[in-house]
């Protein structure tokens, strides 16, 4: 390979900018980036110069110049391998992000201990950058809009995102193609939490769907009369399958269910599954069964998932704010500001939990904080008496296991979620020790965002689901499904299990905002998949229900 002057600068360029990041030479480092530009600007090529001619260039000294024979002869510059290899992934991809210059991605990564830009982009959305030097409410708007510019152009997404698309494609396909049937299909469908891309079964005709494609800018990756998959300008993977009017509803099912599902419906119907139907939904009907949600379509058990949905929980089941941090910490609103708009929805309680002291960076309440914040609430619950507000805290679960203040502080709240923030890196057995053991302090209500994953983004700390579970089966601890889209934790495969032993499960929001309130329906959604119902979910019970619910535990507990 030829090194041409562009690599060289490059290579110069990342040197400077990660020996920022790292807290070295600063002198060193504008030299090299002086050296970068000198280099792209240079009139001739360098790999075809002696060592004197290149030593003799104005504005490359003996150490650029050294290093870039090294580059010329290796291809490698040995000190930018060294700092990439000492540097997370995730904190290289914030190179990548407008608005974040080497001091702000140091600040990001060594102060406030974020090494990906989900974490980051999650930080955004909690208003945490607002308390480091250098980031203003500006600064952080834009870092946002760019972290999300990029992940857009990643190909994945979460679901929350990629649902006012999906449903605008299936909407733009109906309009567009008004002769045929098109209907939204696959994992978008099933509800899965993230997303590679949508699938849209039509009886359009093919060449009609290329040359609509084509003109509103999407690139046709491959082309059959059977199938066909293209890439949108918002760089969003979408397949679609083409079938007869005649099979519609059948090839509509065997792409919004699994298998195993299919064959059942299949055995049932006999030779009547061939018959043609206008959607799935008309063929579960003619089967006998009800319209099943895509997102229990997982087994030949019929009966079991009919039951199932019967009972399943919805949206507007939803009671209470159960999980959510106000401005005495590190979000938004005021507290009342969050009652008044609590009401105006139509819940019935809310339980105001701020991050606890350990929790520094998000402004988290210590000790004399927290009997003020408890007065202001005394207040408030006089005020708007047919409501009731709670007094909660997120607290940290610290290194050993222990919860972030005396028992004599904790005693003062009415329930405490527990949760980890900090030190995420944990082998599965350190994982464990913490959580087990706070799950055994009789303060914890609820165990927080039980693996501290940020989906599309950090995969969490390992640990053991049903030896966490069974714990908080034995302590009469709640588990979280925190709503937050990019949460989702605890992961729905393992709610079922929860509610086999018992465990109630609790479906919060994680609020830093009113808007953050909504993000309860994510959480419906995802407990949806494992046939949660109402009953089994804590913030469904009326505010007596709950009330009555939290006192039972400390009579249990104490």
């Amino acid at each position: 390979m030829q090194i041409d002057n562009g690599y060289i600068s490059d290579q110069f360029t990342l040197l400077a900018k990660l020996m920022d990041i790292h807290g070295e030479n600063s002198f060193k480092s504008k030299s090299y980036a002086n050296t970068a530009f000198t280099v792209d600007k240079l009139p001739m090529p360098l790999h075809g110069l002696s060592p004197d001619k290149i030593f003799a260039i104005k504005g490359i000294g003996e150490s650029s110049g050294k290093k870039i024979l090294e580059i010329l002869e290796t291809g490698t510059l040995s000190n930018l391998t060294d700092l990439i290899s000492n540097t997370p992934s995730g904190v290289l991809e914030m190179l990548q992000i407008k608005g974040l210059g080497p001091k702000k991605i140091a600040t990001v990564w060594k102060e406030m201990g974020i090494e990906s830009l989900g974490e980051l982009l999650y930080a955004c959305n909690e208003n945490r950058l607002l308390l480091y030097k250098g980031f203003g409410e500006k600064t952080q708007k834009n870092v946002k809009d760019a972290i999300e510019f990029f992940m857009r152009n990643k190909g994945s997404f979460l679901w929350a995102e990629i649902e006012p698309y999906a449903l605008q494609l299936e909407k733009n396909f109906q309009t567009a193609f008004a002769y045929a049937l098109s209907k939204i299909a696959g994992n978008f469908v099933k509800q899965m939490d993230t997303i590679d891309e949508l699938t849209i079964v039509t009886t359009a005709i093919p060449n009609d769907v290329q040359h609509y494609l084509i003109t509103a800018g999407f690139s046709v990756e491959e082309s059959t009369n059977i199938t066909l998959i293209a890439l949108s300008p918002e760089q969003i993977k979408v397949e679609v399958i083409f079938t007869a009017i005649e099979t519609f509803g059948q090839t509509l099912l065997s792409h919004s269910s699994d298998a195993v599902f299919v064959e059942a419906i299949q055995n049932k119907m006999g030779d009547s599954f061939n018959k043609a139907y206008v959607d799935d939904k008309a063929l579960l009907e003619a089967a006998g069964l009800p319209a099943i949600l895509p997102a229990l379509r997982r087994s030949a058990a019929l009966d079991h998932i009919i039951e199932q949905q019967t009972t399943l929980i919805q949206p507007n089941q939803i009671k209470g704010i159960v999980h959510s941090h106000s401005n005495w910490s590190d979000g938004v609103n005021t507290i009342e500001e969050m009652v008044k708009a609590c009401i105006q929805q139509g819940y019935e309680y809310l339980v105001i939990s701020d991050h606890s002291k350990s929790a520094f960076y998000a402004n988290g309440l210590n000790e004399e904080r927290i009997k003020e914040q408890h007065l202001y609430i005394n207040q408030l619950n006089q005020q708007y008496a047919n409501f009731k507000i709670f007094k909660s805290i997120e607290c940290d679960i610290l290194n050993d296991g222990q919860l972030d203040y005396s028992n004599e502080i904790l005693s003062t709240f009415d329930l405490i979620i527990a949760s980890v923030h900090s030190n995420l890196k944990m082998t599965e057995e350190k994982a464990m020790q913490r959580l087990l053991t706070a799950i055994q302090n009789p303060y914890t209500t609820i165990l927080g965002h039980m693996t501290g994953r940020l989906l599309l983004s950090r995969p969490g700390y390992p640990v053991d689901h049903k030896t966490i579970i069974d714990a908080c089966a034995d302590h009469s601890v709640a588990i979280e499904i925190n709503a937050h889209p990019r949460r989702l934790d605890i992961d729905w495969t393992w709610i079922q299990y929860a509610m086999e032993k018992g465990v109630p499960l609790s479906i919060d929001p994680d609020a830093h905002s009113i808007e953050g309130f909504h993000d309860c329906r994510f959480g419906v959604i995802a407990a949806q998949k494992a046939g949660l119902s109402a009953a089994q979910n804590l913030s469904s019970l009326s505010l007596n229900e709950f009330e009555a619910y939290l006192q039972k535990v400390k009579q249990r507990r104490f």
